[in-house]
């Protein structure tokens, strides 16, 4: 029997990419454990019991298979967050977006291709609101006979910034989808999986971090965090910013970081301050009304190991007050790609697809005079609010299966009108609802401006994009101006980063290239956005080239 070219090939491509028995493999049971935080005990879902979960170690360039198991009682599925995953959205993570849940009992192997990446990332699951205790960092080192462009730090930490609530997590999930509206906020965020000193219950296991004068300490910190970005600082120190999402930036000094939900920074701290027991801290930065966040503090421990009398209690941080919109822009605006010879970038210039993306929040009810009396709200991506699908969009896109999604999803607002002006009409507080995906030819330059509008008083976006990192050559508030913003562009060394903070009533622009072909998930990584609707798929066709194909599905992917 004759085999064709073809045929052999893409056989010969399965089995190597699927095998890979040299692969370093990494085993995560899905279980719940008992945890006891804020005086009481709960069972969380976890892996491998741990909260956070287990950190994993690669270099630059790396592939490692990972085998997770659902030994939990409800559905889960696990995303490598700003790994790009070349060809290879079948491992990506997102229900029924490129895969259907692992079920309870069930088993499946995640390969994790690791390209240009080096930094921290991080992974989460990405299902119902699981992620809030299934989470990890992922420490991407550089290329086996490289180093860091900054000198080599003594000591390396993972800072994970999380959060808890004594409800059962998943009940609130279930609250928010039923009845739509704000929901109930956490009791507590944590450092590490600690609350602080500040919590009741809480001190004797306060994360305590013993530093020695004269190292420096590379922090890797991670924001987890599903509803709230933060404000974080390090009690009479300056940190020097060096990387975010897995991408080197331009060194630079702040005695606080704003990080949005779902970024990384990595910073460097000198232990150069007289001996003693300093903060690290983090608390909110929102624009949002009272009750609609958490608006505690969680703390942790720096203690020079030396021999002195600390102060009690230990030096405490200054942070900006909680809605410091010029706080935060100011960081974002700090951000510039370190774009040396050894880290080259790659700014799209000649822009072939331009794409315009209003964020809202939304009523599905006129006056939002919804039956009940309840307020219900929604979100939307230029007033198009998702639905999920039954099965997941990878696989009907892969098997030409009709009917799970439509292709309409418009590059602009039906209606351009004062995006962030005080008062709006209430008609345009409601949505459209639908499965809409953009389908995106291989190799496009595509320019993305992300546009906060104010209806409903509008709010802060962290929008996060699967299997790419995007330059942002710019930011600002008010309404963008297509005839002058862009020449203020960033367009020599902007950040390269993979979830970013559109602020209220503030825009962003971001450029890539859709060299990646395959089903990619967007979305706002406020989790509560999320289940309102806010996000949205790409799907970016083949090329014309073997590598510039989507790779074939594995044998074990999980039925829908």
């Amino acid at each position: 029997m004759k085999v064709s070219t073809s045929k052999l090939l893409v056989f010969l491509v399965f089995f190597i990419f699927y095998q890979c028995q040299a692969c370093p493999h990494y085993k995560f049971i899905v279980k719940e454990v008992p945890y006891t935080r804020l005086c009481s005990t709960k069972k969380i879902l976890t892996v491998n019991g741990q909260f956070p979960g287990p950190a994993l170690y690669v270099n630059k360039g790396d592939t490692i298979v990972v085998d997770v198991y659902n030994r939990g009682n409800y559905n889960i599925t696990i995303h490598w967050h700003g790994v790009k995953q070349p060809r290879n959205p079948w491992s990506d993570g997102p229900a029924y977006i490129t895969q259907c849940p692992i079920q309870p009992g069930a088993k499946f192997r995640q390969k994790i291709i690791f390209t240009t990446e080096e930094g921290t990332l991080w992974w989460h699951a990405h299902s119902e609101w699981s992620r809030a205790t299934v989470h990890g960092a992922v420490i991407v080192y550089p290329k086996m006979g490289t180093s860091y462009p900054f000198p080599k730090p003594n000591v390396e930490i993972p800072i994970i910034l999380g959060e808890w609530w004594k409800e059962d997590v998943r009940q609130v999930y279930l609250d928010l989808e039923r009845y739509g509206g704000i929901g109930v906020t956490s009791e507590a965020y944590v450092i590490n999986g600690q609350p602080g000193d500040l919590y009741p219950c809480s001190k004797p296991e306060t994360f305590r971090l013993k530093v020695k004068k004269g190292l420096t300490y590379l922090f890797r910190i991670v924001n987890s965090i599903m509803l709230d970005s933060l404000f974080f600082a390090i009690a009479n120190h300056t940190v020097t910013v060096v990387g975010s999402d897995a991408s080197y930036l331009k060194p630079f000094n702040r005695t606080f970081i704003c990080i949005s939900a779902g970024q990384t920074i990595d910073v460097l701290l000198e232990a150069n301050q007289s001996p003693n027991h300093y903060y690290m801290a983090a608390s909110v930065y929102t624009i949002g009304i009272a009750g609609t966040y958490d608006n505690t503090t969680t703390t942790a421990v720096v203690e020079y190991n030396e021999n002195y009398t600390p102060s009690s209690p230990p030096v405490f941080p200054s942070l900006p007050s909680y809605n410091d919109i010029e706080a935060s822009i100011n960081f974002a605006a700090s951000l510039r790609s370190l774009a040396d010879k050894e880290h080259l970038i790659d700014v799209p210039m000649e822009i072939n697809t331009h794409l315009f993306y209003t964020l809202s929040i939304n009523s599905p009810c006129k006056n939002n005079s919804c039956p009940g009396g309840e307020p219900r709200l929604l979100a939307s991506v230029n007033n198009i609010s998702f639905l999920n699908p039954s099965i997941d969009i990878l696989q009907a896109y892969y098997c030409c299966i009709q009917g799970v999604y439509g292709t309409n999803f418009p590059d602009f607002p039906q209606l351009f009108f004062d995006f962030t002006a005080d008062y709006l009409p209430t008609d345009w507080e409601i949505p459209h609802l639908g499965t809409e995906v953009r389908v995106l030819d291989y190799n496009s330059t595509v320019e993305l401006v992300f546009q906060g509008t104010n209806l409903l008083k509008g709010s802060d976006h962290p929008m996060h994009l699967h299997g790419y990192s995007f330059y942002v050559v710019g930011l600002g508030l008010g309404n963008f101006d297509k005839d002058k913003d862009p020449s203020t562009y960033n367009l020599v060394d902007p950040p390269l980063q993979n979830t970013i903070h559109v602020p209220k009533n503030g825009w962003m622009a971001v450029r890539f290239m859709t060299n990646n072909p395959g089903v990619w998930y967007m979305h706002c990584h406020f989790d509560r956005h999320m289940v309102w609707g806010m996000d949205t798929v790409f799907i970016v066709k083949d090329g014309e080239s073997p590598e510039a194909k989507m790779l074939p599905p594995p044998p074990d992917m999980p039925p829908c």
